[in-house]
């Protein structure tokens, strides 16, 4: 078994390198040192505390072990470092704290520890003094993760809300959350039984306000109380790996909340954030900003990420709102807004500060994978910082999932006026490593479900969502699905109530789940359809053209030049005959899935389960096959696998 820490050091304090590389900016792993640490000083057993507030004029850390008397352990200075520290033996395992800050105008503030590992079921807003020991028994799946993770591997990723998910009787009438222990056999079988690679969990770091699903963060360090322990959430973690599944971590650099205990106004002083409300304030989300610039603040949000990866062994992190991030004037009007250096609008501190991310994290972890959420044109999202990317690993692909869903709201007679909706991503499909989301903000605020996208009547609003899927399946680029979204969740999604999992008694919901189920299994199963999701090799159109007939037809190709798949996709409600395709080699097409097949809920309509190709030029191939094209239906046709 491997453990998540050494045991606790005999003394939990900064060295001089250690307050060298965190003044500098560049230390990554503070949360050994700061924060609430069991130790072991003088023969005495107790907690050293430590905490940044260079501007306070005096801090004292109280609690349940004195009585929330302010007066009794007051923190020394260490130094010029601006850090706090004081070794406490009344203090143990279990003990609710906060730190008793005194700014230098004499205002007084009870603050949350920023780098406390567990903090009070919200809404109490006490830090927990805690330890991060745990037994992990996910050996095999560290080892092997590399090729999970590798660019030419696929990954199909199951986003979920853990609040959410599924809930359970509360014995009092209503419904609960499961906690992360209770959660961790059944999603691992769920997730298995669908054939996704991984989960996303929205986040899970501690956050106040449930109603912001984590993205208002001020627990950087610490899982979410409202489900169990910091050990409780390693052990969803293990289990999902001994399951053969990995974890990505959504994360919030971006912004945190104003809430009084958290991080804003910390010493007295805008510490963490910018004191100009035009780089600090965040107009969209009412929330602070973190200043960039500062050293402490990059060494702290450095230090979150590897706390994640190497504490809890996530596989990855989906960095949220990177746009916001690096445009100054994201969400401004003219004046709201301060010019960089030079006089424009990248943030270059922001640049700075996520290019040393990626860098840290690769450099210590390269078989992990970083993701951004960036919904702009900024070039080079998910290429390497030495050739002037920004360095993350995979990018979403907004543009894909904006122009796809807009085509797909439409009524079929129209969509032979908006082809180029459908087809016009693959003009820059390969200028980033991108990830097709179909993510939880798709599905909320009035949005609806996916399914409730769609148009027609019931049977064309699930054909419809059959196609949508098998089309983002088929194209090039990882995988990414919002729970609910693989059953046909009727009603949008709610983060107060379970998934609508008595659906999978409809026969036409539990065919969108074995046919999402039938979509992982080909795609991880058929090297053409993952190997060369980044490589414009691994891609060629049929007929991109086809608008009349609102059918595009496509090749994804593999490593090997045998791992050849041809797709055809009609986005009629209606039986395509005789339609000719071109085919890269002679011989018998077998169709290895059709999603108008009965057992989808679809009307069974198709091509007897193959055809023999014939000596007619199509598409630029000297061969070609003639199909019976299923309404809103996709085939996918591979050579001789039946011969």
């Amino acid at each position: 078994m491997s453990r998540s820490t050494p045991p606790a050091p005999q003394r939990a304090v900064l060295g001089e390198q250690d307050l060298h590389l965190f003044n500098e900016g560049t230390h990554n792993r503070l949360y050994r040192k700061l924060g609430a640490h069991l130790a072991r000083e003088d023969g005495q057993e107790g907690v050293r505390f430590s905490v940044w507030a260079p501007n306070a004029e005096r801090v004292a850390v109280m609690g349940d072990f004195n009585g929330w008397d302010a007066s009794l352990h007051p923190l020394e200075r260490v130094g010029s470092s601006g850090i706090w520290t004081a070794f406490v033996p009344e203090a143990e395992k279990g003990t609710i704290y906060k730190y008793r800050v005194r700014g230098k105008n004499g205002h007084e503030q009870d603050k949350a520890d920023p780098f406390g590992f567990r903090h009070e079921v919200p809404p109490r807003t006490g830090s927990v003094v805690w330890e991060l020991e745990y037994e992990w028994g996910d050996a095999d799946w560290m080892e092997g993760r590399a090729a999970r993770n590798a660019a030419d591997a696929p990954m199909s990723v199951y986003e979920l809300h853990i609040g959410s998910w599924r809930r359970t009787p509360d014995g009092e009438g209503g419904w609960r959350p499961l906690t992360y222990r209770e959660m961790a056999e059944p999603l691992a079988d769920h997730v298995v039984e669908m054939g996704f690679t991984h989960v996303e969990f929205l986040p899970v770091m501690e956050h106040p306000f449930y109603g912001s699903w984590g993205y208002q963060t001020t627990g950087y360090f610490a899982p979410t109380s409202r489900f169990g322990t910091p050990q409780d959430f390693m052990h969803l973690v293990d289990t999902l790996h001994q399951r053969g599944v990995g974890v990505l971590l959504d994360w919030v650099p971006s912004h945190f909340p104003e809430d009084a205990h958290g991080l804003k106004y910390f010493d007295g002083t805008h510490l963490f954030e910018h004191e100009d409300p035009r780089q600090g304030f965040h107009p969209d989300w009412k929330s602070a900003i973190f200043n960039y610039g500062r050293h402490e603040v990059r060494s702290f949000l450095l230090s979150s990420a590897m706390f994640w990866m190497e504490v809890c062994h996530a596989d990855g992190l989906r960095v949220d709102a990177v746009a916001s991030m690096l445009y100054l004037d994201y969400s401004r009007e003219a004046g709201e807004w301060i010019p960089n250096e030079w006089g424009g609008r990248e943030n270059l501190e922001a640049i700075g500060f996520l290019r040393r991310l990626n860098e840290d994290v690769y450099g210590a972890h390269p078989d992990t994978v970083t993701v951004a959420e960036e919904s702009t044109a900024w070039p080079m999202v998910s290429r390497p910082t030495y050739a002037g990317g920004l360095g993350f690993g995979m990018k979403w692909d907004m543009g894909w999932m904006h122009d796809t869903l807009q085509y797909m709201r439409r009524d079929p007679i129209h969509r032979t006026y908006h082809h180029g909706e459908l087809t016009f991503r693959m003009v820059y499909a390969f200028n980033e490593n991108f990830v097709l989301p179909l993510s939880h903000d798709e599905v909320v605020h009035g949005k609806g479900s996916l399914l409730g996208k769609m148009p027609g009547d019931a049977w064309q609003k699930f054909a419809n969502l059959r196609l949508l899927l098998g089309y983002m399946w088929t194209m090039p680029g990882k995988k990414l699905l919002f729970m609910g979204s693989e059953f046909g969740q009727g009603q949008e999604w709610g983060h107060e109530r379970s998934l609508d999992w008595h659906l999978l008694d409809d026969p036409q919901h539990e065919g969108v789940r074995r046919w999402t189920a039938d979509l992982n299994r080909i795609y991880r199963g058929e090297p053409a359809l993952h190997e060369r999701d980044f490589r414009p090799d691994g891609f060629a159109w049929l007929d991109a053209n086809d608008s009349r007939n609102s059918v595009v037809s496509f090749i994804r190709q593999g490593a090997d030049e045998r791992q050849r798949l041809v797709i055809v996709l009609n986005f009629t409600p209606v039986v395509q005959e005789n339609y000719r395709v071109g085919v890269p080699e002679p011989g018998l097409w077998e169709e290895v899935l059709n999603g108008d097949a009965a057992v989808y809920g679809g009307s069974g309509q198709g091509n007897l389960g193959g055809m023999e190709s014939a000596p007619v030029a199509s598409h630029g191939h000297s061969h070609s096959v003639v199909l019976r094209l299923p309404p809103l239906g996709v085939l996918v046709l591979k050579a001789g696998a039946a011969g």
